[in-house]
Parts: C-alpha cells; sequence; structure tokens
C-alpha cells in the first residue's frame, strides 16, 4: 500500500471525516495518514482499541512511536493514559492491549539511525514552557538530530514567526482551530508539509496541537523482502 508517500508534497486531511478501517486483528481498526508498505510499513495512523482487544508479542523493527489521544493504552510495561507521548526504538518489544479503549496517533519505521531513547511522558504532569513567541507555551517531548516533537499550545489570537521548516513539518491538532495563510485546520486535523515551508501559524481562538519538524524526508527503509 502505498499512500501520501511523496514527502514533497502538502498533505492535509480532516481525520473526523475518515471511516475506521479494520486491522487484521478483531477489535483493532485504523484511520491510515501516511503509509509505505502492507503490516510491515513505514506508516503514520490513527489506531483505535475496542475495550479487551490486544495485539500479539511483537517486536518493532523500525521503532514505533505514538500519542494517546483518548483513553488509556496498555502494554506489560504500563497504562498510559491519554496525554502521554512513548517511543519504543528499534528492537523493542512488547504486548499492546487496552482495557476500556483507546485511540492513538501511532508512527512506526521511522527513527533515526542511532535514536534508541525509549521513555514515556505523561503529559499532564508535565512542565510547559515559553514557546517561540510569548503567547505560546510547550512541551518538548523529543529531540534527535535534526527531528524535534513538541505539544505547543496557542493562546487565544496568538500569532507566531513567520519561519520555514527545512525539515519538513507535521502536525496533529489536537483542541482549538490552528490556521496560517493558506487555511484553518479544527481539531482532528492532520497536515504534513515538505522540507523548505514556511508559514506564520496563529490561532484565533486557542489551540493545541502535537508538533514534529525536522524528519522529512525519511531516513529508515524498510526491509527488503525476497
Amino acid at each position: 500500500m502505498k499512500l501520501n508517500i511523496d514527502y514533497t508534497q502538502r498533505v492535509v486531511i480532516d481525520t473526523t471525516a475518515m471511516d475506521w478501517t479494520p486491522s487484521p486483528l478483531a477489535g483493532v481498526d485504523r484511520k491510515p495518514l501516511d503509509r509505505d508498505g502492507f503490516e510491515v510499513a513505514r506508516a503514520t495512523s490513527l489506531v483505535r482499541y475496542a475495550p479487551g482487544s490486544r495485539f500479539a508479542a511483537h517486536t518493532h523493527g523500525g521503532g514505533e512511536e505514538f500519542y494517546v489521544l483518548e483513553g488509556v493504552f496498555e502494554d506489560e510495561h504500563a497504562a498510559y493514559p491519554a496525554g502521554t507521548y512513548v517511543r519504543n526504538p528499534v528492537g523493542s518489544r512488547h504486548v499492546p492491549r487496552s482495557t476500556s479503549g483507546c485511540t492513538i496517533l501511532v508512527k512506526l519505521w521511522q527513527f533515526e539511525d542511532g535514536d534508541s531513547a525509549q521513555f514515556a511522558i505523561d503529559t499532564s504532569k508535565a512542565e510547559w514552557k515559553s514557546g517561540r513567541v510569548p503567547c505560546q507555551q510547550e512541551i518538548l517531548l523529543h529531540q534527535f538530530g535534526s527531528e524535534v516533537v513538541k505539544l505547543i499550545d496557542f493562546a487565544p489570537g496568538c500569532a507566531s514567526l513567520f519561519h520555514s521548516h527545512g525539515g519538513g513539518e507535521e502536525v496533529l491538532v489536537l483542541q482549538g482551530t490552528l490556521s496560517d495563510e493558506f487555511g484553518d485546520y479544527p481539531a482532528g486535523t492532520w497536515y504534513r508539509v515538505p522540507p523548505g515551508s514556511s508559514h506564520t501559524p496563529f490561532s484565533r481562538n486557542g489551540c493545541r496541537i502535537w508538533f514534529k519538524s525536522g524528519h522529512l524526508p525519511p531516513r529508515t527503509k524498510l526491509p527488503v523482502v525476497a
């Protein structure tokens, strides 16, 4: 499967208008945002676990990064409530499940070589710090090489500075509406813009976004299967 894999193109998706599609495991559904491959794939997806659903034990050959949007995600290591950001590097192994159900944003096979940190951050307990401008606050979730992952809050009426993203930018709008000179992006919007893109983001009524930059084009290749 090849979906939105031309990283030179701007992609904007209203995920709230998408239908859920079943995964091979009963009770686990997906909304694919980009994907290069089949069940072993470089992929970005929303994944929904029904109460009581689980996957079999598996190893992440290309690493896994996810953010819990709703409910509680679980594995044998911990329970991760909504607002938790998790990185499971290349070679990590677990048995994912959810007792009460959950929805996550998950990225697979997108780790840079040498990025081996494994951790979880409960952002409900993390400290917000000043952002690019005084009306922004942010939580740094991860940084390695040129890659940066953050939560960013825009206060009502906040406008950031005009800037470029040399390594591309990817955003999921969690609350409110983010805007720039190209349009408005209400909660549930996922977008990805190519390296070199420029804009001036702002929010009329305030918003919160999951933000990632500096990670395009992809550096990780899938294994060749004969």
